[in-house]
């Protein structure tokens, strides 16, 4: 089935960017100018909608293409493409992007064709539909697991190789104490935070 995969949803959509300038840049360089300067830690605009496995925007110039007889077409506009990950269904993220990353949001799609802006949810949920096109393929490491079961597991999986790494060559009786250690640490371990890096990869 399109974009649905258990409780993963994945979502593509493609805006069409404005073609006049904004101001002294064009709106695809404004684009692609306030996207270089986004984190990309746990302050990120996609940290704060915390359903997110992976997302990314990027800027599509053009799609040239040759049919038969040869007859060279372009894409009418430029547009931003948004692909993105999800769990959940795309109303509540659609939601939880214009409440929770709303001047991110607004800073990207106001260089497009018709958006509304997100102070009203309802038209920027519409709005976002609208440019929704059928995503049949998903990124392979998402298996139906939440967002946070992937980040948990992903601390545990590079916390075992420090642990691995850390207690080589330790009598029998030692090792045994050490992996007890780390069992109940790992038990007891907070929940990792969208977008840490840091935490995520050292044990």
């Amino acid at each position: 089935m399109p974009n649905q995969n258990g409780n993963v949803y994945g979502l593509t959509i493609l805006s069409p960017i404005l073609s006049e300038r904004d101001g002294n840049i064009s709106h695809d360089c404004a684009i692609r100018d306030y996207l270089a300067k986004l984190p990309r830690d746990h302050t990120s605009m996609f940290a704060k909608i915390s359903a997110t496995h992976l997302a990314r925007l990027v800027v599509m110039d053009d799609v040239i293409f040759v049919g038969t007889p040869a007859v060279e077409e372009h894409l009418k506009s430029k547009y931003l493409v948004f692909e993105t990950n999800f769990d959940g269904d795309l109303d509540s993220y659609l939601e939880s992007m214009a409440r929770n990353a709303p001047e991110e949001v607004n800073e990207v799609w106001r260089h497009c064709v018709g958006y509304p802006g997100v102070q009203n949810v309802s038209a920027f949920v519409d709005y976002m539909k609208r440019c929704q096109v059928d995503t049949t393929f998903f990124f392979a490491d998402v298996n139906n697991k939440t967002v946070q079961q992937t980040l948990r597991a992903l601390k545990v999986q590079s916390s075992l190789v420090h642990f691995i790494e850390t207690n080589q060559g330790k009598p029998a009786a030692d090792l045994q104490a050490s992996f007890r250690h780390f069992t109940d640490r790992m038990r007891h371990m907070p929940e990792p935070r969208p977008g840490d890096y840091e935490e995520h990869t050292n044990g």
